[in-house]
């Protein structure tokens, strides 16, 4: 079981920036895999970000590659997504997400909204 809790999440202006912190309940050495997923209102759910814990290799959607930043702390069990240069069409709800053997488990939800 993983208890994720997110911060960061808030209003800013187009160009702005923010960052999202999503916070483990377990080790990040027994997680596989930390990521971001962000949800708009009536789209699905699509993948951001995400990093494995043990390598540090990192993914991006094209739609955020040199804008958004992702790392992690392992000493504090965390995840950060940076996100710099943003634009109105990154409001959504932003969740955490992690893969522990095979399971999936997701935070409460963050919102991020950009106004023009």
């Amino acid at each position: 079981q993983v208890q994720l809790v997110e911060s960061g999440g808030g209003l800013v202006q187009a160009g702005g920036s923010l960052r999202l912190s999503c916070a483990a309940s377990r080790s990040i050495n027994s997680i596989d895999v930390m990521g971001w997923y962000r949800q708009a209102p009536g789209k699905q759910r699509e993948l951001v970000a995400n990093i494995y814990t043990s390598s540090g290799r990192t993914n991006y959607a094209d739609s955020v590659k040199g804008r958004f930043t992702i790392s992690r702390d392992n000493a504090k069990n965390t995840v950060y997504l940076q996100m710099n240069s943003l634009k109105p069409e990154d409001t959504a709800v932003y969740y955490c997400n992690v893969i522990r053997i095979g399971r999936s488990y997701w935070g409460q939800g963050a919102q991020v909204t950009v106004s023009s």
